[in-house]
């Protein structure tokens, strides 16, 4: 694990009057679609996260968390095992009733109807906000406010991605040779885009830190594929780059699968610090 203090140089306010792109207007439906991919396939989350929650922001078992853009509650779920109150706040309906079906057994989920810029908490209600694979879609402008409105007292902020890995093997720059050809939209939504320079515009005129660990998914072709129509800049069926990205996806995973596998390499980043509103 790698963790290091970050100081923000720049006005949070400067990073606020950044405008959303266009590509991110429809964030709370994009993927409606694919939320059984999404169950299936998408990385969860490392435990050791608890650990640094513990050291660094006073989590405890009684520590109340709001998971933010909260999907089908797989971040939602390492801190529900953990024994924390846990409110999920999630707007796409799909996902939200995913998460409700797949972690209902757990007394201490409440599954929120609600968005970053409204989530409707109250006031004061919050011991830690996370947000696993979501900040990059969070209109800043708007959420800053809200964060601090619901956080308790020397409350603390959580962001975390699972950030793949695009040239340590030669499937991964395969693999993102195929997104660079097919997708969508893929420049203007990956969460690339939200670096420790963005971070720190938000967190600012306070300090955070980034601890880094490492993770990885094993795929036969089914599980590859799944994980690829997970992604919401991925064509589905019926578009015109559906078909060749697939056939694409068939002959890269020929080429480099080991045994009927092949690896998925992630850095998860966490984010984490406290907003200062003085």
């Amino acid at each position: 694990m790698f963790s290091r203090s970050l100081k923000p140089r720049n006005s949070w306010q400067k990073a606020l009057a950044d405008a959303v792109p266009a590509a991110m207007s429809d964030s709370t439906k994009r993927f409606s679609s694919r939320v059984e991919n999404y169950i299936n396939y998408r990385p969860g989350y490392p435990r050791d996260i608890l650990s640094l929650l513990q050291r660094e922001c006073r989590l405890t078992v009684t520590s109340i968390i709001a998971d933010i853009g909260s999907g089908t509650g797989i971040l939602t779920e390492l801190f529900l095992e953990n024994g924390n109150p846990v409110f999920g706040v999630e707007p796409n309906p799909e996902m939200r009733a995913a998460a409700e079906r797949l972690l209902g057994h757990y007394s201490n989920l409440r599954s929120i109807a609600g968005t970053a810029e409204t989530t409707t908490l109250a006031t004061q209600s919050v011991d830690i906000i996370v947000a696993g694979q979501a900040f990059h879609w969070f209109d800043r402008e708007r959420t800053r406010p809200e964060f601090v409105r619901i956080l308790k007292p020397g409350g603390w902020i959580v962001l975390v991605w699972n950030d793949r890995k695009i040239s340590s093997t030669p499937f991964l720059q395969a693999y993102e040779a195929l997104l660079q050809t097919y997708a969508t939209d893929y420049q203007a939504i990956d969460h690339k885009q939200m670096d420790s320079t963005v971070i720190q515009r938000f967190f600012e005129p306070g300090n955070f830190k980034l601890a880094t660990f490492a993770n990885q998914q094993v795929f036969d072709f089914a599980g590859l594929q799944g994980r690829l129509l997970s992604s919401s800049y991925a064509p589905e069926s019926g578009h015109p780059r559906h078909d060749p990205m697939l056939a694409e996806l068939a002959a890269i995973f020929q080429k480099h699968q080991q045994n009927g596998n092949v690896l998925f390499e992630y850095n998860t980043l966490v984010y984490y610090g406290q907003l200062q509103t003085g």
